[in-house]
């Protein structure tokens, strides 16, 4: 091609904004009170049954305290450039026996209401991807209510992959989507 041509090629994918500076850490016993706070927003919580009691989330962090100290990750506490708690984010072995990805671990997240829309949630799942990675996970899965549209909208740009569309045994539509850490590209 001469300098005279020009390419005619299709239009790249519009550029992605940069992503949101993110902190996680292991959850603290304070972490309970600050996510009770953060989750207690009903738009938070429509899709996982409502907002929860406080005595629930300090079930929830003590035991996400067990899977660092015992497997290298957890839902670490996620917070924002200021150092303020926005949520969660990370994986946990899938919590349920009787139904769903026995066996299998589960990526999630879940910010307060005000922090929707800001690319928090795309970085802390990328950051979450690459620590289970670091752990040694080959495979991760999210589990996530059909209706959902912003949460698979996160699991789709972390490049993971519809596996599977059910109900849940409360008669709920959702979806398991896949992520094989193997066939990501390595870090640099």
């Amino acid at each position: 091609m001469t300098s005279s041509q020009t390419s005619q090629t299709s239009p790249a994918s519009p550029p992605r904004q940069p992503l949101a500076a993110v902190q996680l850490r292991v959850p603290t016993d304070e972490d309970a009170h600050a996510w009770h706070e953060v989750f207690a927003d009903p738009d938070v919580m429509e899709f996982l049954g409502g907002p929860a009691e406080l005595s629930e989330y300090e079930e929830f962090t003590a035991r996400q305290r067990m899977h660092d100290a015992q497997l290298g990750y957890c839902l670490w506490t996620l917070l924002d450039e200021d150092g303020a708690v926005i949520g969660f984010t990370g994986a946990q072995p899938w919590p349920r026996q009787e139904w769903g990805p026995v066996g299998e671990v589960e990526i999630g997240w879940r910010l307060g209401r005000e922090h929707w829309g800001k690319g928090y949630a795309t970085a802390a799942a990328e950051a979450t991807v690459a620590r289970v990675r670091a752990a040694g996970l080959e495979r991760v899965c999210a589990m996530i209510h059909a209706r959902n549209a912003r949460s698979v909208a996160v699991a789709e740009r972390l490049g993971m992959t519809l596996a599977e569309e059910f109900t849940t045994p409360g008669g709920n539509p959702a979806r398991r989507y896949v992520l094989d850490l193997r066939d990501l590209p390595q870090p640099r």
